[in-house]
């Protein structure tokens, strides 16, 4: 991956790394909470093929700003400020986890800025039960992000607001909701619920847990890139 570039989305400048040829249509990838757009890395050279990949941190994580006021509402805005940055009028989004949130909230909002989405393990906006976050110890090394981030999202997960969910019915771009089977920490009846309450979704299994795309990357970017391929022959 090359270096991060920077830009600035209002008052938070975001760091981010961009690869793939330039003329290709633009894929834009959102990370989870805990990581960052290095969390990616796994299936960035395979998506770069055939798409222009552009991997952000998002506020407060890794190289970007960390200005101790989040909410995925904040970072949606943050997401759009990103794509008028760089001139990117239409994108593929795909968010693994708190990224798919941010995802979907933006599609929600600006429904002409999607081309598609792609929703990773991506918690639905029903009321969640994930435990309260305890900071850990950082004997072992920095964090990488800044932890009011941690709390605040997982709050809104446990809590989302309820026309979040019903707004998904509004989000009329293809998307592919990649659900990580039993041993996922969210309810795998629930994420089944959100595809269906999108009017353009599929739902694909990759039972590997949380994290697909880095425990089975390759059959990620098999199912990822037969959906995106569909989507450019649109």
């Amino acid at each position: 991956m090359p270096e991060h570039l920077f830009v600035d989305v209002g008052k938070v400048r975001l760091a981010y790394r961009v690869v793939g040829d330039p003329e290709a249509p633009p894929l834009v990838l959102l990370h989870g909470v805990g990581s960052d757009g290095s969390s990616w890395d796994p299936v960035v050279p395979g998506l770069a093929r055939d798409w222009r990949v552009f991997v952000p941190d998002l506020r407060g994580f890794g190289r970007s700003d960390w200005p101790g006021d989040y909410s995925f509402e904040l970072m949606a805005a943050d997401l759009l400020g990103f794509l008028d940055a760089l001139d990117l009028d239409r994108a593929v989004l795909a968010g693994h986890s708190m990224g798919g949130v941010v995802c979907y909230l933006l599609a929600q909002d600006h429904p002409d800025r999607v081309s598609a989405l792609v929703l990773v393990e991506t918690p639905p906006p029903l009321p969640q039960h994930r435990p309260e976050p305890q900071r850990p110890d950082e004997q072992d090394g920095p964090l990488g992000y800044d932890w009011p981030v941690r709390p605040a999202i997982v709050g809104q997960v446990n809590r989302p607001d309820p026309r979040w969910w019903h707004r998904l019915a509004e989000i009329a771009a293809p998307a592919l909701v990649v659900a990580g089977g039993p041993t996922s920490p969210f309810s795998q009846e629930e994420i089944a619920a959100m595809a269906a309450r999108l009017p353009a979704a599929q739902l694909v299994t990759v039972a590997v847990g949380h994290g697909v795309h880095k425990e089975a990357p390759e059959e990620f970017l098999a199912v990822v890139c037969r959906f995106l391929a569909g989507v450019r022959l649109r």
